[in-house]
């Protein structure tokens, strides 16, 4: 199976042609920074024309899903959209806490070092002196003399010896106390129903990455498109949550607008977690009961009972497990949870568990959408960095790589047929969000170019070869962008 032509897969194993006519879903899974593709492949998809019933979302692609069920997606892609902004540079950063912490760290060590470095100065100045003295040069021995009265007076008792120590406890002092009060804040402002036990330390050597920017901006960006012309400041995320289920649903079905499907994972729960808004006849299919599994506990419709989630749990999937902490979660007093919080996450792993649901939706044909380069190839073995963002990266491009694999040959029992849009190589990581140097091509390779590059992989990989083949026209508007014509 290759992402290079698009894959088209059935449960007879024979080639199926695709057809506007079925019910068709958007499936994008990723983490961080791979988002930037999906951007790029719905620019794509939206001056194509082509059809989608349903987008579904998991990890970063939850966010992208949820704006473009709302003809929202323009807002990644555009010249001053997310992805191309330096604001996404502060989506996923080290905890505030850490940072301060780190900085007066580098600082100690600064000036522990000034001792070493003036020594240095003093060892460089009296080379020169007598390399000097060795020509034959009067001011060689000048040189030397100077060097060696300076060297004694900055180690004189009152110097050097004296001042090193004092700035030192004053900067472990303030280390101290940025460590401990900022560890008591953040307890403070943590909810108390959902304090966490343990030692204090782990406050700051727990979680060491903040999901917070990432939440707060795809947050914003489904603020801007509902509030209308109104220039009030987003509310909480439940009178945001209660307002997206509000549009979305009164608009399901016109143009630019899609049925939504995300998910992420309740730690609490032990489960995965489901929002879904579906037309009708789906969705009453879709909230059936199955056997053995409560539909109740993991679905929450937004058409009904989990109408003021949307954005939470978007904002749960936007938040990467063990690195960052998890995303709190109120559920409603008439929900299933009957008003319990839990902690929600990303699962990395989950594309198999959202192909599911989408097949429970009823979509026949599904586009899946990752920035996870599937093809491997030996003698490719780049040097691994070690700083914990690559470290998770690694581990995350892995773990998605093996989950989509698998997830492929088990979907051919659901789906009619299967298209997947990927890139063969691609060495930006999920949290290279200032762009990355790559071997490969011996250049740096910015989140920009990622988004062109999905625009380029979503025609030709399935636009072009998938879409145009099937019998749709493929035209060329007056500014020389691509059309469909239906």
């Amino acid at each position: 199976m290759s992402g290079n032509a698009g894959m088209r897969t059935d449960v007879r194993d024979r080639p199926v042609s695709y057809s506007p006519g079925r019910r068709t879903a958007l499936v994008m899974c990723g983490t961080g920074a791979h988002g930037a593709y999906h951007a790029g492949v719905l620019r794509a998809i939206q001056e194509a024309g082509v059809k989608i019933d349903l987008v579904a979302g998991q990890g970063i692609g939850a966010g992208a899903a949820a704006l473009a069920a709302i003809d929202g997606s323009v807002r990644l892609w555009e010249p001053n959209g997310l992805w191309r902004s330096r604001g996404a540079q502060n989506l996923y950063t080290w905890k505030p806490l850490l940072r301060a912490a780190g900085w007066i760290a580098v600082l100690l060590a600064g000036v522990l070092l000034v001792p070493l470095l003036v020594l240095a100065a003093g060892a460089l100045v009296y080379a020169v002196g007598f390399l000097l003295t060795l020509l034959g040069l009067d001011a060689g021995a000048a040189v030397i003399a100077s060097c060696s009265a300076w060297l004694q007076s900055a180690f004189a008792g009152d110097e050097l010896p004296l001042i090193v120590p004092r700035l030192a406890m004053v900067i472990v002092a303030a280390l101290a106390i940025v460590a401990g009060g900022g560890t008591l804040v953040a307890r403070w402002r943590r909810p108390i129903k959902r304090r966490s036990a343990g030692g204090w330390w782990w406050e700051l050597a727990g979680a060491p990455f903040d999901a917070s920017g990432a939440r707060a901006a795809f947050a914003d960006l489904v603020w801007q498109l509902i509030r209308g012309a109104a220039s009030a400041r987003r509310p909480a995320s439940t009178v945001v949550g209660r307002r997206y289920a509000e549009v979305l649903a009164e608009n399901v079905g016109q143009p630019g607008f899609r049925e939504l499907l995300t998910l992420a994972t309740d730690l609490d729960a032990r489960r995965d977690m489901v929002v879904a808004l579906l037309r009708e006849p789906y969705r009453h299919d879709f909230l059936a009961p199955r056997p053995g599994r409560d539909r109740r506990a993991e679905v929450l419709d937004v058409a009904g009972i989990g109408r003021d989630h949307a954005v939470d749990i978007m904002a749960a999937a936007l938040t990467p497990p063990v690195a960052c902490e998890p995303a709190l979660v109120a559920f409603s007093v008439d929900s299933f949870w009957r008003g319990e919080t839990h902690r929600l996450c990303d699962r990395p792993a989950a594309i198999a568990r959202l192909l599911e649901e989408v097949a429970a939706a009823g979509v026949a044909q599904v586009v899946i959408v990752t920035a996870v380069a599937l093809s491997s190839q030996p003698h490719r073995l780049n040097p691994p960095r070690l700083d914990p963002r690559h470290r998770l990266g690694d581990f995350v491009v892995a773990a998605e790589a093996a989950a989509l694999r698998d997830a492929l040959e088990t979907a051919r029992r659901d789906f009619t047929s299967i298209y997947l849009v990927s890139p063969t190589h691609n060495a930006t990581g999920p949290f290279d969000f200032g762009g990355v140097y790559d071997e490969a091509s011996d250049r740096r390779q910015s989140l920009d170019e990622l988004v062109e590059r999905g625009y380029e992989d979503a025609y030709r990989q399935f636009i072009e070869p998938i879409v145009g083949a099937s019998g749709e026209q493929l035209a060329r508007s007056d500014t020389g962008e691509l059309r469909l014509g239906f």
